[in-house]
This record gives C-alpha cells, structure tokens and sequence, in this order.
C-alpha cells in the first residue's frame, strides 16, 4: 500500500471512526465502537435520536427496520422496545471477525450515555479519544434532543471548554443550521460542524450559517467541487469530510489539506497515512 504524503508542518490528519470501525462490525454498536479504538482512530461519530421516553441512542436511521429486527420509528418506541431487538445480525459476515466482541456488543441498541462512558474510560488512561456528535434532523422532538444531549454531556463534564491547546472532547453535527445554533447559544465553547450534502448556492463563497463552527462535506463536494474546499480555508474554516472509505478520496483529502476524515475503516485510513 503507497502511504498518502502530507505537506510539511501540517498537523496530522484526523481519523474520525464513523458509526464505529462499521465496515468491520454493525454500525452504532458497542463492538463497533471498541473495534474502532483498537485500531487506533482519533474520535468516535455516532448519530443520535431520542425515544418515546426520552432515551438518546445511537441510530442513523428514523425507523428501526435496516439496522435492527424489528419496525418503527425510533421516536415512537420506548428503550425497553429497543432494548428488546437484535441490531447486529442483520451485516453480513462471511467469517467470524479477528477480533472478540464481548456478549451482547454487536447485537444490543446503543445508548449515547453508555458510548459517553466508555469514551470518557479511554480518555482518563491518557489518550485523548474524541467524539463527534450528530442530531440527527428532523423530528418530532425539536429543540429536546439539543437538550438532552446538552444534559448528558454536562453530566459526564465533557460541555465545558477545553484547556488551552487542547481540542475538545466533544463536538456537534448537524445537517441542520438551527440545531447548530441552538448548541450554540446553549454550550458556546462546544465546537459546531455544518453538515452538507451539497453547496448551498448563499453559501459558495465559503460561509457557514450563524452557529457552525466548521465545515463538513461530504465526499461528493469534494469530488465535484474542490474549489470549494479551498475556498471554505480561506473563509478560515476547519473541513471534516464524510464518508471517506476509498483509497483514492483519502488521497484527494490530502491534498486540499483537509483536517479530518470521517470513515468506515479507519484501520485502513489509518495505515494509508502511515500511521498504522
């Protein structure tokens, strides 16, 4: 494998595990989580969605029905309901994994509070694992899961702002502005990402809405658009990019100097910025 060459006197390239290491496991389990750590990635991404008795877990979907086997929408079934299906058995696997998941990890719903605990278990061995939020837009619940979320990270002291030269342990993603705004207003030292899915035509000169703090395209922007990377550095914004599993768009990141890189397989991004 040729490694990607980064630019002189540039920090290293962050590798955001996305939903997990979820190439190898069932995305937003806590096998996929762990996996993720063990292969060495920088900070964890999961999305969140809030029960019908105001649980935050960890689910991409609005229903239930690709990732898990059962039906509904996550925000008309109580934690109970989730708790009682199976969200693993549902990826394909051709052979056992090389690694162990402990009992339950690869198949049981995922609570944001659980994912919390066992990032801040990481975080107090030294390593300074991070977590990169979304909220996941729109719901029936507006306004509460901003909330929520701002409760729980309050909880496990992960809302306060970061001493000086560090990062943040935490930071919010959004594909909409005004749950970015609402973070905000409520939580100003946490750091703000403004998902986009395309270039807002109000928006090509390199801004961001009033509440986000950096950048997040996805990989389609960057193909098609890469003058607009370029264009959001010098409007003086971070770019975190998703979802980045192919050789050669971890290649294109490179070279438009990037700062993060949302994937399925950080082991393998990892290794192609030779830093396995």
């Amino acid at each position: 494998m040729t490694h990607a060459r980064l630019p002189a006197a540039r920090p290293p390239i962050q590798v955001i595990a996305h939903r997990g290491a979820s190439d190898d496991a069932p995305e937003h389990t806590l096998a996929a989580y762990r996996k993720a750590i063990e292969d060495g990635a920088d900070a964890l991404e999961c999305d969140v969605r809030l029960t019908a008795d105001g649980r935050l877990v960890c689910v991409h979907d609005r229903r239930v029905n690709r990732t898990s086997n059962g039906r509904g929408a996550v925000s008309a079934l109580e934690l109970a309901d989730l708790a009682a299906l199976d969200f693993g058995s549902w990826k394909d696997r051709e052979e056992s994994p090389d690694w162990d998941p402990l009992p339950g990890e690869l198949t049981s719903v995922l609570t944001l509070e659980r994912l919390l605990e066992l990032v801040t278990e990481v975080r107090a061995t030294g390593r300074p694992l991070q977590l990169a939020i979304e909220t996941k837009h729109p719901t029936r619940w507006a306004g509460q899961v901003e909330e929520r979320l701002l409760h729980l990270l309050k909880r496990f002291e992960l809302d306060a702002p970061a001493p000086a030269g560090e990062a943040s342990p935490v930071r919010v993603m959004s594909f909409s502005a005004r749950s970015l705004y609402r973070i905000r207003a409520a939580a100003p030292a946490l750091p703000t990402v403004f998902l986009m899915q395309f270039v807002s035509p109000r928006l090509r000169d390199g801004r961001l809405p009033a509440g986000a703090r950096i950048a997040g395209p996805g990989m389609r922007i960057v193909r098609n658009h890469p003058g607009h990377i370029e264009r959001l550095h010098r409007a003086g914004h971070r770019v975190h990019v998703w979802t980045v599993n192919e050789p050669e768009d971890v290649e294109l990141c490179v070279r438009l100097g990037v700062e993060a890189i949302i994937t399925n397989r950080p082991k393998q991004v990892l290794a192609q910025l030779g830093r396995s």
